[in-house]
């Protein structure tokens, strides 16, 4: 299941951010007429559909492995949870209908309509991701359902997951992360064919706008965190200790920079303190008391290193990308279309424009495996949830199978595509 989702959270995250980069290149097209922006829309919207059909496999092994290897999960989550499943298959059809509208549609529809098909995709891919995310934000705090006495679940509010503050500060966060993610994705790949010689204004407005965006969010996205954070701090007292290494409940409870948690001897090697941190972190108090694991039964710990070291990973990204964007608007404010003559920032976008992907894979590792012990927070262990079979190996082997498929056919179909000449993909134009 792991493995399932690390690969399916990659075209996750490309549904949410490439139809919004590509409504905005042609929104730039309309405002200006301008060749080239509609030669990335035309680009970005091939890509689109392509991710959208490969993401659309891959979604669907993730459908068949929770029946076939979660059944106790699904019984409980069924009936709870059931409806946030359908209403994200809605905003997943949808999409798929309005993907069909924009990429046919280039020399049948009216500009403003196919402008407004870019913004229902964008519009419904982030839906998508928002609402699945409902599930999750349950399955960290369950709300809206009792158990009877023989365990079954009854739904008493099936809309208390849409009034959670959970939900909200998760999707918030989730989906700045996937806008970060791909911005500085595609600006990374631009980049190299920047400092290769391709020096246009195709190539410079694709680097830009990607920058903007990847920017923009990368300054919001640890204002969402903060919220995260104290929601976790509130809620579930082992995986913020988890995070940081803390094993003695204490006020002015630092914050640890690297290091490793020791679980044996119960504290952090190599670590550099924070003096007050993590109670900072906590509730903007440094006199907050952290909870450390010392407090915690050991069977109800997460796996302490994994946690510490996903978290650090992501939060060492997220800053390099911050200060990244920071590097980008100062040269931006300075020198306007000349950003891009300094080949040490186009190289730093190439190198680190794809980390962007690996913290958000590393921000679920922290959200996933530091909830463990538990598959629904206190009230379902992972080891409950669990199917009983010994088949479970040979299927493994053979999702495997299918990921390495889907992703060589990806990798040559998008190489093709990106040795298209831009302007083969702009020789039809508006009719109206």
């Amino acid at each position: 299941m792991a493995l399932s989702f690390i690969f399916h959270m990659v075209f996750a995250a490309l549904g949410i951010g490439l139809p919004f980069l590509m409504v905005l290149v042609e929104r730039q097209y309309l405002r200006t007429g301008q060749l080239h922006y509609l030669q990335l829309a035309k680009k970005w919207a091939k890509a689109t559909g392509l991710l959208f059909a490969i993401g659309a496999v891959s979604g669907t092994a993730l459908a068949f492995e929770l029946g076939l290897l979660w059944p106790r999960y699904m019984e409980i989550a069924g009936p709870a949870v059931g409806h946030a499943f359908a209403l994200e298959a809605f905003a997943f059809f949808v999409e798929a209908i309005f993907i069909a509208l924009y990429v046919y549609g280039w020399d049948r529809l009216g500009r403003a309509a196919h402008w407004w098909c870019g913004v229902v995709i964008a519009v419904s891919g982030a839906a998508s991701g928002i609402l699945v995310l409902a599930v999750n934000a349950w399955m960290q705090q369950p709300v809206g359902f009792v158990l009877d006495a023989v365990g079954r679940v009854i739904s008493t509010d099936p809309f208390a997951i849409f009034r959670s503050y959970t939900w909200y500060v998760m999707w918030v966060h989730s989906t700045l992360a996937c806008y970060v993610a791909v911005s500085f994705g595609v600006a990374a790949y631009y980049a190299v064919t920047w400092l290769r010689g391709q020096r246009d204004a195709y190539q410079r407005s694709a680097i830009v706008v990607c920058l903007a965006v990847g920017g923009v969010g990368a300054f919001l996205q640890p204002i969402s965190g903060d919220f995260l954070a104290r929601f976790v701090y509130r809620t579930q007292p082992a995986k913020f200790a988890a995070m940081e290494g803390n094993f003695v409940t204490r006020s002015h409870a630092p914050m640890h920079l690297g290091g490793y948690p020791d679980t044996a001897e119960r504290r952090m090697r190599f670590a550099i303190p924070i003096p007050d941190g993590l109670s900072l972190l906590a509730a903007h108090d440094p006199d907050a008391i952290v909870v450390g694991l010392n407090e915690i039964p050991d069977d109800l710990w997460p796996s302490v290193p994994l946690t510490h070291f996903a978290f650090e990973v992501m939060i060492a990204i997220g800053t390099l990308l911050m200060l990244l964007s920071a590097w980008f608007f100062w040269r931006w404010w300075r020198f306007r279309d000349r950003v891009l003559e300094s080949r040490r920032l186009c190289r730093a976008v190439a190198i680190c424009g794809p980390l962007g992907f690996v913290a958000l894979e590393f921000g679920w590792v922290t959200t996933e495996v530091g909830r463990q012990p538990w598959i629904v927070h206190h009230v379902l262990r992972t080891t409950n949830a669990v199917t009983p079979s010994r088949a479970v190996t040979p299927v493994f082997f053979s999702f495997v199978l299918l990921y390495l498929l889907l992703a060589g056919t990806l990798i040559l179909l998008l190489r093709y595509l990106g040795r298209m000449a831009p302007q083969a993909l702009a020789r039809e134009h508006f009719n109206r």
